[in-house]
């Protein structure tokens, strides 16, 4: 436990550093169009020993274009002694005057995973550690109809191949070579300020995919956001989210609704719980502390279970934890994010990325 938080918290100076010399490069420069942020990463856990890699956040705009919000992307690589390796480029792009939208994910690894199972009260002594090559394929095109209420189709193939036990344990039948193309219609009302740090206006999006695998399953999800600045000059920003997706039919194991992970629920492993149905109530509140330097702190509660009629006491999973924010991009208003939360069951999680949770 020693060795893992003492290579994470030379991983954080690290980039911490190496953040601070882009920002000061980029101050010192008159504000342009495009602004590149490089992070480096080494960090160190058993399942892939030492790994090394880098994150850039690319952010764009037109500064003549005042109708159209900053759109951005992000590049990453990681790879480890155990010659595992992470590719992954994600992008949320404006086409001028926001008259369309485009989102999307491109994915390639061949990396460590744990599973535990299916439902709401898998055990710790379940864990199976695998490891498997993945694709993953996510892309959305939506247009303005009207106030930045965007429609649109998206398509969604993922595949999971190559599996790999890399310890011993309970047996899992459904870990097996699986894949998946889906398609999507969405609706969604985005009217927040900023993308990637928003500190007001709100968030609506309903997403519905018809997806095809070794039988046909059906998925939908809801997710809203809300951001409001307290006080007169706004130092003090609460946000909150809704969040939840549904499942109908048989997924491949790596689709059902999961919980966990940086984006939804902090203090959970992702996928430690997955189920037919997720559902999810977050709060987060973030000021300024001084200089470039920020706090959060953030909780909720969370429900994962099969059917309604199964809710019980071991669906309610929650989650707290506090943060810090170090800003990168004055301009954009961009943090470098930091946050460590805990959650039931001896779940923790400690988190670095580029902008906030939500």
């Amino acid at each position: 436990m020693k060795t893992k938080f003492n290579t994470k918290f030379i991983a954080l100076l690290i980039t911490i550093l190496f953040v601070t010399n882009a920002v000061r490069c980029q101050e010192n420069k008159s504000v342009k169009n495009i602004s590149i942020l490089p992070v480096p990463v080494i960090g160190y856990s058993p399942e892939t020993k030492t790994y090394l890699g880098a994150v850039t956040l690319f952010t764009f705009n037109n500064a003549n274009d005042t109708l159209t919000r900053t759109s951005n992307a992000k590049i990453e690589f990681n790879y480890t002694w155990n010659k595992q390796l992470i590719l992954e480029s994600d992008w949320n792009y404006f086409f001028p005057k926001e008259a369309w939208f485009t989102r999307g994910v491109i994915h390639y690894s061949k990396y460590p995973d744990l599973y535990y199972g299916i439902g709401n009260n898998t055990s710790e002594s379940g864990e199976i550690n695998f490891q498997s090559n993945r694709l993953i394929f996510d892309l959305d095109l939506l247009k303005n109809i009207k106030n930045k209420l965007f429609f649109g189709l998206g398509i969604d193939y993922k595949s999971f191949s190559n599996f790999e036990y890399l310890n011993d344990g309970e047996s899992y039948p459904e870990l097996k070579n699986a894949n998946n193309f889906g398609i999507k219609v969405l609706l969604l009302k985005d009217r927040r300020n900023n993308i990637l740090s928003p500190t007001k206006g709100n968030y609506f999006e309903f997403n519905n995919s018809f997806n095809f695998s070794s039988s046909f399953y059906f998925k939908t999800a809801i997710d809203y956001r809300n951001y409001f600045g307290l006080g007169k000059t706004n130092k003090h920003i609460l946000a909150s989210r809704f969040y939840h997706s549904s499942i109908f039919g048989n997924p491949p194991f790596y689709d059902y609704a999961m919980m966990g992970g940086d984006k939804y629920v902090r203090g959970y492993y992702l996928g430690r719980f997955r189920d037919k149905n997720f559902s999810s109530i977050q709060l987060e509140y973030r000021t300024n502390l001084f200089w470039k330097i920020g706090l959060a702190t953030f909780g909720g509660v969370s429900m994962i279970y099969e059917k309604i009629s199964s809710i019980g006491n071991k669906s309610f999973k929650p989650n707290a934890g506090i943060g810090l924010r170090f800003l990168v991009d004055k301009n954009e208003n961009t943090n470098l994010r930091i946050d460590y939360a805990i959650g039931s069951q001896n779940q923790s999680g400690f988190y670095i990325s580029f902008g906030e949770s939500f």
